[in-house]
């Protein structure tokens, strides 16, 4: 079988493709199947005529394109019929949702990462799955905490938070994380000593390196108000890393009943987004304490292998979405 990926060119990645579009097209490659990209660079609309030119060149059977607005591009070329991947981004506002949504009733088949993805589109496919993308565990290794300190130069007396995105970004929620660890470093909240708590931002770093630091902090926090189904999250739970999040998307169902994680209230009392109350900082305060005292691993790794969300578990399933697509 061969499967021609489509996603929205990413200047600042080497393939030009997002990292989990481009693990999940190996885990398929290494299925025994044949993949290619194609990344969609300017319009949307215009890039159809240059996508046209690479299925005559490359004959796929499949034409997968993640993210809505590139299942635009995939569904008017018309030549070979196409499964999309909702990731959430499609939903954070209303013209981006009312074009993907639409354009996705073209689709054989719409994968959405979480249920609550489904849930916020305007318009629902009927064939459908709920397949999360998944972990590439053989990246996602499990270190020595203290040999992972000693690597990265990190003082072994203090407390490290590597926060789930870039301080920058609105929607991972710094903010609220900054201000709980600014209480903490001015109140001593054990009895024998006042550690400092430093913040890590997952910004610009390859996987290698966010791998390192996963497996050298204390806590791996994503205090986002929205996600999809949140893939640093994962990977952190693969690396067995404590991990603290707001309760949204799947994370809830993620953690399980696994010690080693701990999830923020949702005053929305909804999964689709997080918005903080009076309540919420002093929330987050008890919740710091309570995961910086664990000093311990997770098994969730165990957790993720689970849930089935490895890469080649989940491949396995797409998989079956394109052969059911081509026998019919």
């Amino acid at each position: 079988m061969k499967v021609l990926e489509v996603s929205r060119y990413k200047s600042n990645y080497s393939d030009h493709i997002l990292p989990f579009v481009k693990e999940q097209g190996d885990a398929i490659l290494a299925l025994g199947h044949e993949v290619e990209y194609f990344p969609v660079r300017g319009n949307y609309v215009k890039a159809v005529g240059a996508l046209k030119a690479k299925i005559r060149e490359f004959k796929p059977n499949i034409v997968h394109a993640h993210y809505g607005l590139s299942a635009i591009t995939a569904e008017l070329q018309g030549l070979v019929p196409v499964v999309t991947t909702f990731h959430n981004g499609e939903t954070l506002n209303w013209h981006v949702n009312l074009l993907s949504s639409l354009f996705s009733l073209r689709a054989k088949h719409v994968i959405y990462v979480a249920q609550h993805v489904r849930d916020l589109s305007y318009f629902k496919a009927k064939n459908y799955s709920i397949i999360p993308c998944g972990v590439p565990m053989d990246q996602c290794v499990v270190m020595d905490k203290a040999e992972a300190r000693k690597q990265l130069k990190w003082d072994a007396n203090k407390k490290y938070i590597l926060f789930g995105g870039a301080f920058d970004n609105l929607r991972k929620n710094y903010p609220l994380l900054k201000e709980a660890v600014d209480i903490l470093n001015r109140t001593p909240y054990t009895i024998h000593h006042t550690p400092d708590i430093i913040c890590i931002e997952m910004n610009g770093l390859s996987r290698a390196e966010c791998v390192l630091r996963m497996n050298a902090c204390d806590l791996f926090a994503l205090p986002s108000h929205s996600e999809g189904s949140p893939q640093a999250l994962k990977e952190a739970m693969a690396c067995n890393c404590p991990c603290l999040a707001t309760d949204i998307a799947d994370v809830r169902y993620l953690f399980g009943d696994e010690p080693g994680h701990w999830i923020l209230r949702n005053p929305r009392k909804t999964h689709e987004r997080w918005d903080g109350d009076e309540k919420s900082l002093d929330e987050m305060v008890e919740l710091l304490k309570e995961a910086l005292a664990f000093n311990g691993r997770t098994k969730g790794r165990e957790r993720i292998i689970e849930l089935g969300y490895t890469n080649e578990l989940v491949a396995k399933k797409i998989i079956e979405i394109y052969e059911g697509i081509i026998k019919k």
